[in-house]
């Protein structure tokens, strides 16, 4: 009972796709987000070495907020084990 308690505190990720024929699991490839790739590719080849503190603190906040549009690109359904296994019960006793 514990361990099933431990599993359903692990969260895992539920996608649901739109286009159902596709089984590509790589993120959506439209040219935004190939600019926004290409631009986090362009930030770690900068030498920071040389860069001032509130330079480096642009770029983080930078790549923070590009990682955070390219997760929304994403457009995933999330959803915990422990949510999946009330789901399943709910299922089993309703039917």
């Amino acid at each position: 009972m514990i361990s099933l308690l431990a599993l359903s505190m692990m969260p895992t990720s539920v996608q649901a796709r739109t286009n159902p024929s596709s089984n590509s699991t790589t993120p959506v490839e439209t040219p935004h987000a190939q600019v926004l790739l290409s631009r986090l590719e362009e930030i770690k080849a900068i030498d920071k070495t040389e860069l001032t503190s509130s330079e480096k603190k642009n770029l983080r906040k930078e790549v923070k907020s590009i990682k955070k549009e390219l997760k929304t690109m994403n457009e995933g359904v999330y959803l915990s084990v422990g949510a999946i296994i009330i789901i399943v019960l709910l299922l089993v006793l309703l039917v």
